[in-house]
């Protein structure tokens, strides 16, 4: 059922993250990548969304697609893979691009031990563990 939301959790992925002890934060993940059963979602290292993953790794992926909302929380768990990394290259040629010119890397994590809601504006259609 989640790869019904794959394509609309690339340009509507927020995944709130910790900025401080004390505040949350709604940060955009533009880019994901289903592979192995998992939804992959990637963010510079250097940027601070990736930073405050590692700080706080609770997490939720909330997507919109038409009427429908899915609310999805776990613990993200960072990967360092070659082979999704090729896979991320193939999937977005000119960031990486970009990033290989300035000598950035791209982080890669999902969530594990999750929880997914898909939602309407008054009702919810379904639930599950993941």
């Amino acid at each position: 059922r989640l790869l019904f939301y794959s394509s609309c959790i690339r340009s509507s992925s927020r995944v709130p993250s910790v900025r401080s002890e004390m505040a949350t934060r709604i940060s955009l993940a533009g880019f994901h990548l289903v592979a192995d059963g998992k939804i992959y979602f990637g963010s510079g290292t250097f940027k601070s969304l990736n930073k405050q993953i590692l700080k706080n790794p609770q997490v939720e992926v909330l997507a919109v697609n038409g009427n429908e909302f899915l609310r999805y929380d776990g613990t993200a768990k960072t990967v360092k893979d070659d082979a999704l990394l090729a896979k991320t290259r193939e999937a977005i040629p000119q960031i990486m691009a970009i990033y290989d010119k300035n000598g950035w890397e791209m982080g890669l994590f999902y969530l594990e031990i999750g929880h997914a809601k898909i939602r309407g504006m008054m009702d919810q259609k379904d639930e599950f563990d993941l």
